[in-house]
């Protein structure tokens, strides 16, 4: 019998045990019939498993190896290729054949060569990958890292309110709807022709400057700038109308006790520290300022910042200061403050060539202007020597004005012009003696000026309704009838104010009446100075009831974030909706605040130049610091009175009398209404104190604008990160392969 009868047949393919005995050529013969016939049905069986799972194990379109089916050969053969089919399947990938390496070793070894560089391809190939994976995996490392670092800091300030220590824990939360409108203006980059400038906002304040010193025929900047621009007749500021309370409003968007300045003078009883406007080792320290400013806010979104002189900005507040900052210097030459922005506005960009990664040129730019608030002090808001410095200031802004115009950026550029109070005049004829009203000795400390806020020793906090009871029997006497009112923090302070959640508002205030000022012996003695006929100093006062209109601010806008019709008239509105104004200019989220409005902003019609303008009543006793009878406006040039009508009065030496600005009603005693759209609810009217806010939203916290800030934080920050996480995955002998990778990560 031939050696092939006596063959193993492989167990797999059915043969028993006893497979090896003689047998016939006939059963032999049958044998390998059905052997045959059964591998082919065997090799349907595997081809059509193949077929169904080649395309994902293995990379075949159709399940078929070697592009179909091969040619049937020897048994033998068969089997090894049945053996391949079977290993692929369960190790997952191919394996070659004894037999067929023996049979075909050309091919072999082609397959070899191939697969080695296929292996060699995805070597690589996996190396690559493996960097990409690592380098992302960097990136999302340092993101989240840089996240939970904005996070801490932004909330640096609001975590101290928790701690032992902080007076902001007394303060009033900031406050915003969610309901609220939201800015429907799209700050664009624009192109003046030479440069392209990013969204950019030049903010101004003219401290003192009074609202109707625009109708004085001094001020052609300005006026020209009512006319091509946006404004309402008059801005209030914020209660008490003082510098340092409202320069912070202004940047802010709060109420002073949200912000934590109530004064430009006062003590805190957490701390047992006063802070004093005039004093910088004080009042330039972050303690006293508690909320974060628009410089921080820009800042914290990349939008560079300029800071000149502004209020509080050397303050060093919050997480991230300005790019740019000049100390106060009140001998500032006014022509230096407009060389200061111009050379800011020149700086380059990040579209010039010149350009650093990090563009030097400001986006923000916020200048301070003392010098209307400092002569009115020294001399009154109604003397001949106001008028010059109102003049000097206009002067200043048409030199700005031209500079801006000059560098084509007059479309391009943003101009917001603010005040942040007004001014009242003061006479030795209305002064009230502190000593005559009110047992001093129960007092420890006194806050404010010209209205006094009272702090009695703690022995005498017991005294508190007796000291308010009997302040009240004397402002009701004939000698003080009418020039002041008395109030009590915890109970009748007008909410109009906003002056009671905070500790550092002290618990009893007296408010004089615009034009009057209280006075301790020490400072002035009124009995002697009246006889004498001595002069009082300072000749003007502010900080009044905020709603006076001797109080009142100016606010004036122009430019690509304001494109109204010239002249466009807005209704007056409170200081606290400057801080949304400018950051919808600049496109940057402003955080949770007290304002309302909104860019674009609305306005009710056209200023009419034409129409006469009756300034307020400013009481005042010297006849040669009176205002001259006639009352120019915006319609008349300087000089030219012929026209103006014989019924205008002279608004000198008329005590009580007040002139409304056109229009609208004189100020009531009585809170005036806060008056909001359906679609915009009042935002003052909303949860105001820590606990009523947590009360009212449940401990949920609103984050969105503060996420928004942290991510266009760090957004900037990802490039150098990218960057430096393909450098630090590189080896020295694959420069051009980290090239790659740098490049598809990016």
């Amino acid at each position: 019998m031939a050696r092939s009868d006596y063959e193993k047949v492989d167990g797999s393919e059915g043969g028993s045990d006893d497979e090896s005995l003689p047998r016939t050529s006939g059963e032999v013969g049958r044998h390998d019939e059905d052997t045959l016939t059964a591998e082919e049905e065997a090799e349907k069986l595997l081809g059509g498993r193949s077929r169904g799972v080649g395309s994902t194990l293995f990379g075949g379109g159709d399940g078929r190896q070697d592009g179909g089916r091969r040619k049937r050969g020897s048994k033998r053969q068969r089997k090894g290729e049945k053996r391949e089919v079977m290993y692929e399947m369960e190790e997952g990938g191919p394996r070659s054949s004894s037999a067929e390496s023996s049979g075909h070793s050309s091919e072999v070894d082609m397959a070899k060569m191939g697969e080695t560089q296929q292996a060699g391809r995805k070597q690589s190939k996996g190396l690559r990958f493996g960097k990409f994976a690592a380098i992302h995996v960097v990136i999302v490392v340092a993101f989240l890292a840089l996240l939970y670092g904005a996070y801490r800091a932004s909330q640096g300030r609001q975590r101290q309110g928790d701690q032992q220590g902080d007076p902001s824990h007394d303060m009033e939360e900031p406050t915003q709807d969610d309901h609220l409108a939201k800015s429907e203006y799209q700050a664009q980059s624009l192109s003046n022709g030479t440069h392209t400038f990013a969204p950019t906002t030049i903010l101004i304040s003219l401290d003192g400057f009074r609202a109707d010193f625009l109708y004085r025929n001094l001020t052609p900047t300005l006026s020209d700038l009512v006319r091509s621009g946006v404004s309402p007749m008059y801005m209030n500021p914020s209660f008490p109308s003082l510098t340092f309370p409202n320069h912070f409003t202004l940047v802010t968007g709060l109420h002073p006790e949200s912000h934590g300045v109530v004064g430009n003078t006062f003590w805190d009883p957490t701390t047992q520290k006063e802070f004093y406007y005039t004093d910088p080792g004080r009042s330039m320290q972050p303690e006293w300022w508690n909320a974060e400013p628009l410089w921080e806010t820009a800042e914290l979104q990349g939008v560079r910042t300029a800071i000149h002189m502004w209020p509080g900005s050397e303050a060093h507040i919050g997480s991230l200061e300005p790019a740019y900052v000049d100390v106060f210097n009140a001998d500032e030459e006014l022509d230096n403050k407009v060389d200061r922005i111009l050379g800011w506005l020149d700086l380059p960009g990040p579209e010039d060539v010149s350009a650093k990664p990090a563009s030097p040129r400001p986006q923000l730019i916020a200048a301070y202007v003392p010098n209307v608030d400092s002569d009115g002090h020294l001399y009154g808001p109604n003397s001949t020597y106001i008028r010059s410095t109102i003049a000097e200031v206009d002067g200043m802004l048409s030199q700005l004005f031209r500079g801006i115009d000059e560098r084509n950026l007059t479309d391009i550029v943003n101009v917001v012009i603010v005040s942040d109070h007004g001014m009242a005049t003061t006479s030795v004829n209305r002064l009230i003696q502190l000593e005559d009203i009110l047992d001093t000795s129960l007092i420890d400390h006194t806050d404010g000026w010209p209205l006094y806020g009272l702090r009695p020793y703690d022995h005498a906090e017991s005294h508190l309704r007796e000291l308010y009871d009997g302040l009240i029997d004397e402002s009701k006497m004939s000698k003080y009838k009418g020039t002041f009112d008395v109030y009590l923090r915890s109970e009748n302070m007008p909410a109009r104010y906003h002056f009671s959640d905070n500790a550092r508002i002290a618990p009893l205030w007296i408010v004089p009446k615009p034009g009057w000022a209280i006075v301790t012996e020490d400072e002035f003695d009124v009995a002697t100075g009246v006889a004498r006929g001595l002069s009082y100093s300072p000749r003007g006062l502010h900080g009044y009831d905020n709603q006076h209109a001797l109080m009142r601010a100016i606010f004036i806008a122009r430019g690509p974030a304001f494109p109204h019709a010239p002249g466009s008239q807005l209704e007056p509105f409170q200081n606290t909706e400057v801080y949304n104004i400018v950051c919808d200019s600049l496109g940057i989220t402003p955080v949770r605040n007290n304002g309302t409005l909104r860019l674009p902003l609305k306005p009710t019609g056209l200023h009419d130049i034409d129409e006469w303008v009756e300034v307020p009543e400013d009481s005042q006793d010297d006849e040669n610091l009176a205002l001259p009878p006639e009352v120019p406006n915006l319609a008349y040039p300087q000089g030219v009175t012929a026209h103006l009508p014989a019924e205008v009065p002279n608004l000198a030496n008329r005590p009580d009398f007040m002139v409304p600005t056109a229009d609208v009603p004189a100020v009531s005693p009585t809170p005036l209404a806060h008056t909001t759209s359906p679609e915009q609810p009042d935002a003052e009217a909303l949860p105001t104190t820590p606990a009523a806010q947590a009360e009212a939203t449940d401990g949920e916290k609103d984050h969105s604008e503060s996420g928004s800030r942290w991510w266009n934080w760090v957004t900037g920050k990802l490039e150098a990160i990218k960057g430096w996480a393909g450098t630090l995955l590189s080896s020295p002998d694959d420069h051009g392969q980290d090239d790659v990778t740098r490049s598809a990560v990016s």
